[in-house]
């Protein structure tokens, strides 16, 4: 069904569920089946102990690509084709157009009270539209300083607090060690560049007064543009794509010397480059005039509008978001550092987490630290994945010195409007 032009999303929600209720066993005394879909680093390992812990429901797990290689296009396919399956990882930027899709299934009468409690306030608030839930966070992800710690050591290097200090350190860095650099602008990085602009103020989607306002060129984003564009312009920072072997190559011969990625990344560099066990350390992100950041990267789960069992779909969902031994699970396959959004589990997370890699720092208690800095209010346009590319096309042009970031960015928003239009919504473009 259409989602309405008049409210965040529309008048034409998903049906109402029926209230929460206990899944009934299939046939003869049998466990509810359910099927679930992920990209995520050690979900066969979360299935396996939810199977484990009780005997009503059975999940059947099948590892998908990430939703840039065909994850997302698999989903919407199945779901056109009507045979989604019950649960589905959906990252925050999708979670508008999989609900105007009508492929994740309004799940408000299925989120209680108790889950709510359960969550951050702030995550749940970005799969929320007009007071309608579309899915539940398992992870936020606040963006943070990597650094190494022999190289800043080595040098004496001080970790910059301000992104006027890290400009500063940038140049520094140059000039010290001309075949290295401070850190590199991700030209594949639009979702970094949102986490940036985020920190700053900037508001890109805005649907309080019931229309889509969209403003990705407002002051704080021109001014996160060229403040990156300054450091390209003068050389201080790599410019290349962030998941590409140059960027590899850079990292492992000791070139770079920090990475601003999300709480997320901890566990996929120590995944990714072993050798470099005990050199890194992690910081707060930098900072302009308030202790405030974005996030970067994080998943939630959908109930999809195929589910025949969605409310047995719910209870594993709610397990593997809220439960120690779900997070446990997780960060034992060794391939996640993922920061959940149940505060209650941070403790636990910690605890499971291989600490060795970064030199037995607790990351878990920096992590909190900033989850509690996130900006509110932020909200995601209804065709990232759209947006995205637009914008990363530009960003790959301004690395290689033909146009600007500010550019890049104006383009991505004038290539948005026509997707949203298509999709019928009451839309106002402001910020140019």
């Amino acid at each position: 069904m259409r989602l309405s032009r008049r409210t965040l999303l529309a008048a034409g929600l998903t049906a109402p569920l029926a209230a929460c209720s206990t899944p009934q066993r299939r046939g003869a005394g049998g466990p509810v089946e359910i099927t679930f879909w992920s990209a995520l680093r050690g979900s066969q390992q979360v299935v396996d102990a939810f199977n484990s812990s009780q005997n009503r429901i059975r999940v059947v797990f099948q590892q998908i690509p990430s939703g840039g290689q065909g994850g997302y296009a698999k989903l919407s396919n199945a779901a056109r084709a009507g045979n989604a399956p019950d649960v589905a990882t959906i990252e925050y930027p999708q979670v508008p157009g999989y609900a105007i899709d009508g492929v994740a299934r309004d799940i408000t009468d299925l989120v209680t009270d108790r889950v709510k409690q359960k969550l951050l306030p702030q995550a749940l608030r970005l799969t929320t539209f007009d007071n309608r839930v579309f899915s539940v966070p398992l992870d936020v992800e606040p963006m943070v300083l990597h650094y190494r710690a022999d190289l800043f050591a080595a040098s004496g290097f001080e970790i910059p607090t301000t992104w006027d200090e890290f400009s500063d350190l940038a140049h520094t860095v140059k000039q010290r060690f001309p075949d290295k650099r401070l850190a590199l602008f991700p030209t594949d990085g639009a979702t970094q560049f949102a986490c940036f602009a985020w920190q700053a103020g900037a508001q890109w989607f805005d649907t309080s007064g019931g229309t889509w306002r969209v403003s990705m060129t407002d002051d704080p984003t021109r001014k996160v543009a060229a403040y990156w564009q300054r450091l390209i312009d003068e050389d201080v920072v790599f410019r290349n794509a962030a998941d590409s072997k140059q960027h590899d190559a850079q990292l492992g011969q000791d070139r770079i010397l920090t990475r601003l990625s999300g709480a997320w990344d901890a566990g996929a560099q120590m995944r990714a480059r072993p050798a470099q066990k005990g050199r890194w350390r992690i910081a707060p992100m930098p900072i302009w005039d308030r202790p405030v950041v974005g996030t970067h990267g994080g998943s939630t789960f959908a109930v999809t509008k195929d589910s025949r069992q969605p409310e047995a779909a719910m209870e594993f969902i709610e397990w593997q978001c809220t439960h120690p031994d779900a997070l446990t699970a997780r960060l034992k396959s060794g391939t996640s550092s993922q920061y959940p959004v149940a505060p209650a589990l941070v403790e636990a997370g910690g605890k499971a987490f291989p600490g060795e890699y970064y030199g037995g720092q607790d990351i878990y208690r920096l992590f909190k630290q900033e989850a509690d800095k996130i900006r509110d209010g932020w909200v995601w346009g209804p065709r990232m994945s759209a947006t995205q590319r637009v914008m990363q096309d530009g960003f790959a042009r301004a690395g290689a010195g033909e146009g600007t970031l500010a550019d890049a960015v104006a383009e991505a928003q004038s290539g948005t409007m026509p997707d949203l239009k298509a999709l019928g919504l009451s839309i106002e473009e402001g910020g140019r």
